[in-house]
């Protein structure tokens, strides 16, 4: 990590027009450009920002970017393809790239994953998968069945699908009267009572799936489709599954032929140590969904991964008449699929997925070495994934983990993800041990200062 810079001078060469022309998501726009936090280049674990300086990511990207940013064998891969094919049609027609990357999808997957539907992103992976269990059900003589469970703190991207299974409030409260119908949700799985300070899989919780009996004997488990959870929660805090949650979803999921979706977005591609977070934990879904680590984040790309079964369940019928009515313009961009193929690639040929693996236990120390401070009031770690939660300032939530955020930026050359008050931390699959824990000894200076 390079050294702080306080107190360089700021050059911003955008126009205040240009600034103002800009509508960011998920940020809060009005305090955000009164001095924008704007980013120009990216070299491996760095960022290089408008002024010139060199800042050390700590969230890789935004989950996003595992081995590190312009990886080289990533960047040859899009420039070739961009130079040799940059678009076709997706629609009865598509590159060779796609299918090729399909292939390498799926031998990464899990036994039974044998077919890959490619999206843009996380979000439309979700309402795909939504889409595809719901037809599934209606194709096999189940078409009663068109309730969906998701889970309260959820995140499941930002489509109506997505956010009417999602249980984040910020997130859907300004769109309550138009969400999807047929939907309700599981209890969550965070206590402080019981699992403030836990390091990977809290002990107590594993009860909290059987919510969903409660849920089956108020609607009829069976007039359910899907039930679709994160592995890991990431965007609301990090919540790691405790002990043997996901085994009893599963267990009542079987129980009542309801499909079980694994939102994994963010878990798979060696985020938590393995392929997939299906893998580390032991317990087969129906659907994955992917996007974000797929591509290393280098081009907008996601996918839906399905059992076998689920797939062959649409392939019936007149052969000339199209399956699943459904698909998205750029789906298997060429140079999308490139991108992903290189990333496979270096994934395998660096061993990134061991390399994650090894480093879990150096970032839960370094992360829970912040236990003792007196803002914080719960810290929460699995696989690469870890929060740092703070006691909100009193009247103002999310004040003092937005002063964490931009400090580390301005002051420390540091980027760190807030989420109100809970700081969040995804480190790259290769990082450096010294980073590591350079990053902790940082951010506790920066807590140390805030009031």
């Amino acid at each position: 990590m390079s050294p702080p810079s306080k107190g360089r001078m700021h050059l911003m060469t955008l126009s205040r027009k240009q600034i103002e022309s800009y509508w960011l998501p998920f940020t809060a726009n009005r305090d955000f450009k009164k001095k924008p936090r704007v980013i120009t280049g990216a070299s491996g674990h760095y960022y290089t920002t408008e002024d010139g300086r060199k800042i050390y990511d700590a969230f890789s990207g935004l989950w996003t970017s595992g081995v590190g940013h312009c990886h080289p064998k990533i960047v040859e891969a899009v420039q070739k393809q961009v130079a040799q094919l940059d678009y076709c049609m997706g629609f009865q027609a598509t590159s060779d790239k796609a299918f090729q990357l399909a292939g390498s999808v799926c031998d990464m997957a899990p036994d039974g994953f044998d077919h890959c539907f490619f999206t843009n992103s996380g979000s439309e992976a979700v309402d795909s998968a939504l889409k595809i269990a719901l037809g599934y059900h209606r194709a096999i003589g189940d078409g009663h069945r068109t309730r969906l469970i998701g889970r309260e703190r959820g995140y499941h991207g930002v489509n109506f699908g997505g956010i009417s299974v999602g249980g984040m409030a910020p997130n859907r409260k300004a769109f309550s009267a138009n969400l999807i119908p047929g939907v309700d949700h599981l209890r969550h799985t965070h206590s402080l009572e019981h699992n403030a300070f836990s390091k990977g899989q809290p002990r107590w919780g594993a009860h909290l799936a059987d919510d969903l009996e409660r849920l089956c004997a108020l609607h009829d488990g069976g007039n359910i489709a899907a039930v679709i959870v994160e592995p890991v929660a990431g965007s609301t805090g990090i919540l790691p599954p405790p002990i043997g949650y996901l085994e009893r979803l599963r267990e009542i999921c079987d129980q009542h032929g309801i499909l079980l979706i694994f939102d994994e977005v963010i878990t798979a591609f060696g985020r938590i140590g393995s392929s997939f977070a299906a893998e580390r934990f032991g317990v087969m879904p129906d659907i994955i969904t992917t996007a974000k680590g797929l591509t290393n984040g280098v081009i907008p790309m996601g996918a839906v991964i399905v059992r076998d079964e689920i797939y062959e369940a649409y392939m019936q019928g007149p052969e000339q008449m199209i399956e699943l009515f459904h698909g998205y313009t750029y789906s298997g961009h060429p140079v999308a699929a490139a991108t992903g193929l290189a990333a496979l690639d270096v994934y395998r040929e660096e061993g990134s997925f061991e390399q994650s693996r090894q480093l879990e236990g150096l970032f839960e120390e370094a992360l829970h070495s912040l236990a003792d401070h007196k803002h914080v009031v719960d810290i929460r770690n699995f696989g690469l994934m870890g929060a740092i939660e703070m006691s909100p300032r009193p009247g103002a939530p999310g004040a003092r983990g937005m002063e964490a955020h931009k400090t580390c930026f301005w002051e420390h050359d540091l980027v760190i993800r807030n989420g109100m008050d809970t700081l969040q931390f995804s480190p790259f699959l290769n990082s450096k041990p010294d980073d590591i824990s350079k990053t902790f000894e940082t951010v506790r200076r920066v807590l140390d200062d805030i009031a």
